[in-house]
């Protein structure tokens, strides 16, 4: 049985002190040992920007590629090997601006990946340009009169597309953070669990400005009405609910239909292709 000292990496962690990105670390130190996952078990994926830092402070198999390209990697090492819980790690630049193509088509595809986006509303590492999720009128290091478009609703985006599993935490909230990423892993097929992260050194708003605006919904919430979901998930403002915003029954996931009927075995424990059969196969592409 792992423990949280097993996920302790030796990488210099270079956030800002204070950043709530240490609570999210810490949330999710404490989900990968809630569901009884070994560092070897599991696999992170990210970009660029500071979320995308994360991988490099937990002890696990990581990949840190391109801005806005972790899904697709993320699609790839699960294609590869399922038995891997794959989770990417992105931020709100990251994944729905530069990524924001690969997020879209990844709604249709359903994979059983987890995604985890890091929300601040700014880009942090590049000093503080607004992001797809930035306030109409609220004034950046290269917006000096204001955001002139209103931001992208991506969680109501995730909903509307079929995404089953759809979830809002906050970096300061880290144990139930940690229960939202426990079920986010544990759900069959694509979930989304978008962080409040207020960036402490570029934000426009102190943390206690958030603090009394989070809260977590009620317990009587349905999170299978998909009408009062999409209502939650459009609320942001004097009341910013977290929790589970939205989730479905299953669905038939990315690979269902090739895993069922060609192997059931990862790619990973599969023989190369005899070279004869490749080149068969090649030959009938020439003109």
């Amino acid at each position: 049985m792992s423990t949280m000292d097993d996920y302790q990496s030796d990488a210099e962690i270079q956030w800002c002190p204070g950043c709530p990105n240490f609570g999210i670390l810490q949330a999710f130190k404490k989900a990968f040992v809630s569901i009884g996952k070994d560092p070897h078990e599991i696999c992170l994926v990210s970009g660029i920007g500071q979320a995308a830092k994360l991988p490099h402070y937990l002890k696990c198999n990581f990949f840190n590629g391109l801005h806005g390209r972790a899904i697709p990697v993320a699609l790839g090492v699960h294609a590869a090997n399922p038995d891997l819980k794959t989770i990417v790690v992105a931020g709100d630049g990251d994944c729905y601006g530069e990524g924001g193509n690969h997020f879209l088509h990844t709604l249709r595809r359903n994979p059983d990946i987890t995604v985890v986006v890091h929300n601040n509303e700014v880009y942090a590492l590049t000093k503080g340009q607004a992001s797809p999720t930035t306030p109409k009128g609220e004034r950046r290091t290269l917006q000096f009169n204001g955001v002139q478009v209103p931001p992208l609703q991506m969680l109501a985006v995730a909903i509307l597309h079929g995404c089953t599993f759809v979830a809002r935490g906050f970096a300061l909230e880290v144990d139930h953070l940690q229960d939202l990423l426990v079920s986010a892993v544990e759900h069959p097929g694509l979930s989304l669990v978008e962080v409040v992260q207020p960036c402490i050194t570029w934000g426009t708003h102190p943390l206690k400005w958030y603090q009394e605006r989070v809260r977590i919904v009620k317990e009587d919430y349905d999170p299978t009405d998909r009408s009062a979901a999409m209502e939650l998930a459009m609320t942001w403002g004097e009341t910013i609910p977290i929790g589970i915003l939205y989730q479905s029954g299953p669905v038939e996931t990315f690979g269902h239909d090739y895993r069922h009927t060609v192997t059931d075995r990862p790619l990973t424990e599969l023989k190369p292709l005899d070279k004869g059969l490749m080149e068969k196969m090649l030959s009938e592409f020439r003109l």
